[in-house]
């Protein structure tokens, strides 16, 4: 029997419209049982049930989060009940519904942030071999030059009990990455071990903090061969990261220096491409 695969997105509705061309993107680039399921704020599910689908599934962020945690209305803020300070923002609060779509029902799950678009085709086998979920991982990428990753991996280190060590260290941040959901819980159980607090209280409570190095981390250092026979430095996504709007020259030159293994494109949100400009281009690319 295939492994069965699931897309999953955080998002809301700021970022609808990219949400759109994303789901758009799966469906017609995956195989007929891969189903995207995109988890947004409750507020946003009226919106995005306009993408629902029998391959498309709107979830309620609230499902995803602990019950103590409240959003305070009229900011961009929640509070965990079980740990008021600090107040959680809205990336640690979406970090925490990533790692909790552990509960979606599939054999591995393929995180997928809004401002992607799939341009090529891509299924179970391209993100699982032997029953081992592709593992993303950049060999001594992070050192001093990063400060940012530095804390990273040392907020994931004190979490999962591990020893502390210097840089340089492995890069396990990427756009699109596989993750095994029965490694999440593992993951879980070991964080609530190591700090005696549920992992989401132990995450809120974070001031530095990344999903994809601490999961990283975790399947390196924690479970070794049997999680890491499927390891590597390919992306499989061709990335845009600077705050340069492309325009309908540059996305195209952009494209054009597609990876033959690349099955992904990302422009950043937070470049301020034009939708209209990405969506010609790729478009233009697709046909």
């Amino acid at each position: 029997m295939a492994d069965r695969l699931a897309v999953v997105t955080p998002s809301f509705a700021g970022d609808f419209e990219l949400s759109r061309d994303l789901n758009a993107s799966v469906l017609a680039y995956a195989p007929p049982d891969v189903h995207h399921h995109l988890i947004v704020p409750r507020r946003d599910l009226e919106l995005f049930g306009s993408l629902s689908g029998p391959r498309t599934h709107v979830l309620d962020e609230t499902d995803f989060l602990p019950r103590s945690v409240r959003h305070l209305p009229g900011t961009k803020y929640s509070l965990n009940l079980r740990r008021p300070f600090p107040p959680l923002r809205g990336w640690i609060i979406q970090q925490i519904v990533k790692l909790a779509s552990g509960a979606v029902d599939a054999d591995t799950l393929l995180l997928v942030d809004s401002d992607i678009s799939f341009c090529r085709p891509f299924g179970p086998d391209t993100f699982v071999r032997d029953g081992v979920a592709r593992f993303y991982r950049k060999p001594n990428e992070i050192d001093d030059r990063l400060p940012r990753h530095v804390l990273w991996h040392k907020a994931a280190r004190e979490m999962l009990g591990l020893p502390a060590a210097p840089p340089p260290y492995h890069d396990y941040v990427s756009s699109i990455l596989a993750w095994d959901p029965a490694i999440l819980t593992e993951m879980f159980a070991r964080i609530e071990k190591t700090t005696g607090s549920p992992w989401p209280t132990v995450v809120g409570s974070q001031l530095h903090f990344s999903e994809w190095t601490l999961y990283g981390v975790f399947v390196d250092e924690v479970l070794g061969a049997r999680a890491t026979s499927f390891a590597s430095d390919d992306a499989l996504c061709h990335t845009y990261w600077d705050d340069t709007p492309l325009d309908d020259q540059t996305v195209r030159d952009f494209l054009g220096k597609l990876s033959p293994t690349d099955v992904a494109v990302m422009i950043s949100a937070k470049s301020r491409t034009p939708l209209e400009t990405r969506r010609a281009a790729l478009k233009e690319f697709n046909a």
